[in-house]
């Protein structure tokens, strides 16, 4: 499902095709719901604009606990619940106690302290007002459930108070009918160790350890937020689930999961199923996805790292999904320090991503991002240290920051089609074939920032039109002739920025002559080695650009401001690189000693070229 805001992302027209293309299909590998688009694009290409947290979030149903009113309580209110092995006592009428069970029935304020190594709490109260529970050295579990129920209650909230350590384990032998699918169909079955059908908010200093034996260690079937608290949870399935909403504030948590580390699934509510992380210290260790949510995932403040899958080295089934970051809407950065090493996609949408600042570094077995309708990176850090293909999406905006990329195939793909890589599937990196490769009015467009790409196969990839007006760009393409640095297959515009493509002759392309800004494209004889500097020098001896190369190259494509249509430029090898260097680029270098390598006229393409400006083809 989509929602209204979503036209602060896109232009008018592409809104318009992901409107009218909306479907919801099932998440094999959660039982959950996804959105995916029918119509992926529009028919007119359009740039994909930079995504604010409040605008990912603006139409969101926002959580109604007051966080600092949430850890407060009057002492003299406070009703103690002594847990003493298989019972528990207390002097209040709101608790009553059978066996192991402790009930609940009363809104209020509540401590708990002790070890009930056989039961189980429960809260059971139809007042108005918040359920309080201060757990104080608290240690559950249980042989035939969940630790800890709130079956009844306008709202609850877990203190752990400070220097406190509790514990919370159900049995590993799930009860009939207590699987996630059944439990949200009404029933309200309890399928976590901590469970609640109410509001849950976590908070306090101290410490708390879940366990959830049979299936989730915390599920809330209402919203879940975490303000504070040292939380380490292990889970067969998810380790921590807000089926409405899950919102990390603070904290510091550990979450080890057989499925999802943490997630939002109320996919019947275009308002809710979101994750949004503003804060805290997260480390993710899942089988499945990392965070995952049937709407948006929004990233604004915390320090997250993120493991799925068993990072790149996992092999990810036909019906899973072993993603780092899924929103099936949305996955939008503005902020923290976020590492991903995922089995399949690093960060994935059905819908778009937006990286608007942070620290991102991701490994991938498969995309570093994807997104199915539009991708743009607009600041912070974003570097893909390993991928099959960088960045992808129908249509992708680099607008700042700073972006370097490593992919076993394309560095920047953009096209449309099913997202599904032959990265995947047990192949090798690079082997198989990309089903998310058809051609169409899809646009790569670069307005600034500085990117970096290091690709085996082509370095930057449109399957529609490219335009470059800003920023700096440095492709390391294939070694091979099968890929370009550059693969265009509509028009390639230059009007602004630094663009030096590097890589192999066999399918070399140059921007179109109708660009506004000068180009050079210079072909070699034979293959250069990494490691050669070349320089291009205009006649009055001023040094257009030198650069010294990574790895194996017979070509480059150059575009600078300093370049000047019709005019002639020397190209030398050898000599140095100085001054600012950008991925071996720079402005200035000492070409004294070099060697006088060809000429080359600026907006004419090498000889044997084709394609727009005579470029070499396209691939």
């Amino acid at each position: 499902m989509r929602r209204p805001t979503r036209k602060t992302f896109f232009s008018a027209v592409l809104v318009a095709g992901l409107l009218a293309g909306c479907a919801s299909t099932a998440d094999a590998d959660s039982g959950t719901v996804a959105t995916t688009d029918t119509a992926a694009v529009s028919t007119t290409a359009s740039v994909v604009a930079s995504v604010t947290a409040e605008q990912a979030l603006a139409e969101n149903t926002s959580p109604e606990t007051d966080s600092a009113a949430a850890a407060v309580w009057d002492e003299a209110d406070v009703v103690e619940i002594s847990l003493d092995g298989a019972t528990a006592t207390s002097s209040s009428d709101a608790v009553t106690v059978d066996g192991g069970v402790v009930t609940i029935t009363a809104a209020g304020t509540y401590r708990l302290t002790g070890v009930l190594d056989d039961g189980q709490v429960v809260v059971d109260s139809a007042d108005t007002g918040a359920v309080q529970l201060i757990l104080d050295g608290a240690d559950i579990s249980s042989s035939t459930g969940a630790a800890f129920v709130v079956a009844d209650a306008e709202e609850a909230v877990i203190v752990l108070a400070d220097g406190s350590q509790n514990a919370l384990s159900d049995t590993s032998v799930a009860a009939e009918s207590t699987d996630a699918e059944t439990a949200d169909a009404g029933t309200d079955v309890p399928n976590a160790a901590l469970y609640s059908t109410a509001d849950l908010t976590i908070t306090g200093g101290g410490a708390l350890t879940v366990a959830g034996n049979s299936n989730d260690a915390i599920t809330s079937k209402d919203g879940l937020v975490i303000d504070a608290g040292t939380i380490t949870v292990t889970a067969v399935d998810d380790g921590i689930r807000g089926k409405d909403y899950l919102v990390v504030n603070g904290g510091t948590i550990t979450v080890t999961a057989g499925g999802d580390g943490l997630t939002s699934d109320n996919a019947d509510d275009a308002a809710l199923g979101y994750v949004s992380v503003t804060g805290g210290t997260l480390d993710v260790t899942a089988a499945g996805d990392g965070i995952a949510a049937a709407t948006d995932v929004v990233v604004s403040g915390g320090d997250l790292t993120v493991q799925a899958g068993g990072g790149t080295a996992g092999i990810v089934a036909d019906d899973a999904s072993a993603k780092g970051l899924k929103g099936a809407v949305s996955v939008v950065i503005v902020g923290g320090t976020v590492a991903v090493e995922a089995a399949d996609d690093a960060i994935h949408s059905g819908g778009i991503v937006s990286l608007a600042s942070g620290d991102v570094t991701l490994a991938s077995g498969d995309d570093g991002v994807h997104a199915d309708a539009g991708l743009n990176v607009a600041g912070g850090t974003v570097a893909v240290t390993q991928s099959y293909e960088g960045l992808e999406s129908a249509n992708i905006t680099i607008d700042g920051g700073d972006v370097t990329l490593v992919a076993s195939d394309d560095g920047v793909n953009v096209a449309g089609g099913a997202d599904s890589s032959g990265a995947q599937e047990g192949a090798a990196p690079g082997g198989g074939t990309d089903e998310f490769s058809d051609t169409g009015e899809f646009l790569l467009a670069i307005t600034g920032g500085t990117i970096s790409v290091d690709s085996g196969g082509d370095g930057l990839d449109s399957n529609g039109s490219a335009q470059i007006s800003g920023g700096t760009i440095v492709v390391s393409g294939p070694t091979n002739d099968g890929n370009g640095a550059l693969d265009v297959n509509g028009t390639l515009e230059v009007s602004g920025g630094v663009l030096l493509a590097a890589g192999s002759s066999g399918m070399v392309v140059a921007p179109d002559e109708a660009s506004a800004q000068g180009w050079v494209a210079i072909g070699f004889d034979s293959v250069q080695a990494a490691g050669t500097v070349v320089h291009v020098v205009a006649a009055d001896g001023t040094e257009i650009a030198s650069f010294e190369s990574a790895k194996d190259f017979q070509s480059i494509v150059l575009s600078s401001a300093d370049l000047v249509a019709g005019e002639t430029y020397t190209v030398l090898t050898g000599g140095t690189v100085s001054g600012e260097v950008v991925a071996g680029l720079s402005t200035s270098g000492d070409s004294s000693g070099a060697t006088q390598a060809l000429t080359v006229t600026a907006g004419e393409a090498p000889a044997g070229g084709g394609g727009p400006g005579g470029g070499g083809g396209r691939g």
